[in-house]
């Protein structure tokens, strides 16, 4: 029988916001150096520092929300008490069937907050929780390449079982990175593995963060904010620990 606290495989384009975590940093490339440039975005962005607000709270949805197109919609005090509550429950443990949280009026997370923005945005939590996480102690600490393996297979092994995993890339001490995705499923390459990933900065799209089985090494792609190249992966919201 199957474990009724397995919760469905998170897909893209029903479970990840419609909108995104906004950059605080204009990114600019520099050809000669390959490494990333930045000025300050003008305007300042009214939505940053979000990105394990939004993966967490996507694994919230994903794990104690069912959305249920049929019904009718309620009103906007009803959407606000509902979301609390799904973003108060766990993002680490999923729950039964028979205690999601139904939310009316709508098909998914990714329409519902293509119509609901605003209150997402208020509802879903502040910057600082992205810097206020247990699992922060980690980065600190020397990560080695037989690290990166287990995690690359723990990660393989999570998404083969229906759970789809929240990661933390980092390159400390340096802060060229420090981001959240949660991934969802996984290709072998002929050097190891490639990841499809849903970023909050960039809802439009699946980001892709591979592996490197002789390297044992990760790496993520250029892309806005990220000049490419080789990083530290950690798995967070899997135990009271992490």
């Amino acid at each position: 029988m199957d474990n009724p606290k397995i919760p469905r495989l998170f897909d893209f384009a029903r479970d990840s916001f419609a909108f995104a975590n906004e950059l605080v940093w204009e990114y600019r490339p520099d050809p000669a150096t390959g490494r990333m440039d930045f000025l300050p975005r003008e305007p300042k962005p009214a939505y940053a520092h979000r990105c394990f607000v939004l993966t967490r709270a996507a694994r919230q949805f994903l794990y104690h929300a069912r959305f249920d197109p049929a019904q009718t919609f309620a009103g906007e005090s009803e959407y606000r008490r509902l979301v609390r509550e799904v973003v108060s429950r766990s993002p680490r443990q999923p729950c039964g069937i028979e205690n999601q949280i139904v939310i009316p009026g709508y098909a998914s997370l990714r329409e519902f907050s293509r119509v609901r923005e605003k209150l997402l945005k208020l509802e879903c939590g502040g910057a600082w929780q992205s810097y206020v996480l247990r699992s922060h102690w980690r980065m600190v600490f020397p990560i080695s390449p037989a690290h990166q393996e287990r995690t690359a297979a723990r990660l393989l092994a999570a998404i083969q079982k229906n759970i789809s995993p929240i990661v933390h890339l980092v390159k400390f001490p340096s802060l060229t990175i420090n981001h959240g995705m949660i991934l969802f499923a996984a290709a072998e390459t002929g050097s190891g593995w490639e990841f499809s990933a849903y970023d909050p900065n960039d809802p439009a799209q699946p980001a892709r963060l591979r592996f490197d089985r002789n390297a044992k090494t990760f790496s993520l792609p250029p892309n806005r904010y990220w000049a490419g190249g080789r990083l530290n992966v950690i798995e967070i919201f899997r135990n009271w620990l992490m």
